[in-house]
């Protein structure tokens, strides 16, 4: 079976080792990280633009290498072939293997910041994106000194507690570790960061199960949700998180 992937570049080694695995032709295609930073709306646009203009005479479907960041693959249209999608709250979902495990270790611990060998390796965004991104366009993103300089001392100290300071909520960096990365150099670099924080740093091993299914083709209903030619995606916010649904004329 020849299958188009398209997928957030955050996945680069993990998918081309299970490509390289699979018994499918896979032509890969990777967009840049840091979509899900530009809102749904931007988000959404790119990957249908980037749908629409696959060759669907040559494969059998498109498989999409992302999790529902953001929302961004809510309204996502199936062309004449179908579009295969992992049920995955976020890319860690895929990097854990499943979104019961993902939902089992959040809850056990919150203020996890999780960091693979993609996040840490292709984890600055591009110009373009920070230009777009919601906290670039809210402010949010605004330093210290630039609300003293713009609002006073006492007023730029609440501000920044309060909209600026993206991690205070985060206490620990969880490392997974996907069995492809060359070395511990990638490990160590999160360790560093979370030394530097103060904060915890745990190992956890990750699971290429559900990333090799899809590129197999083993898309069962339970972790990927198959969208008919011509349906697009929508939320359903229960435990299977997308479904197809039908465009009305």
């Amino acid at each position: 079976m020849k299958l188009k992937l398209i997928a957030c570049e955050v996945f680069y080694r993990e998918l081309c080792a299970a490509i390289a695995r699979s018994v499918n032709q896979v032509d890969l295609e990777f967009l840049p990280k840091g979509l899900h930073d530009i809102g749904k709306v931007g988000m959404l646009a790119r990957l249908q633009e980037a749908v629409s203009r696959v060759d669907e005479s040559k494969y059998a479907a498109i498989l999409l290498g992302y999790g529902f960041c953001n929302y961004g693959l809510a309204g996502l249209r199936a062309g004449t072939i179908p579009l295969v999608i992992p049920r995955a709250h976020d890319c860690i979902t895929l990097f854990l293997g499943s979104k019961e495990r993902y939902l089992d270790y959040f809850n056990d611990h919150p203020g996890v910041y999780f960091q693979t060998s993609g996040w840490i390796e292709r984890g600055k965004r591009l110009e373009e994106f920070s230009q777009l991104s919601i906290t670039r366009k809210s402010g949010m993103d605004a330093t210290y000194e630039e609300l003293v300089e713009k609002y006073g001392e006492d007023n730029a100290k609440f501000l920044y507690a309060e909209l600026c300071n993206h991690t205070r909520n985060y206490g620990q960096i969880t490392f997974i570790e996907m069995g492809v990365e060359p070395g511990g150099q990638f490990e160590k670099q999160a360790q560093e960061a979370a030394a530097e924080r103060g904060w915890k740093f745990e190992k956890v091993a990750g699971d290429l199960s559900l990333i090799q299914r899809l590129v197999d083709g083993r898309w069962d209903e339970r972790d990927f949700l198959v969208v008919p030619a011509g349906w697009r995606v929508a939320v359903t916010y229960g435990d299977d998180l997308i479904k197809a649904e039908e465009v009305k004329a």
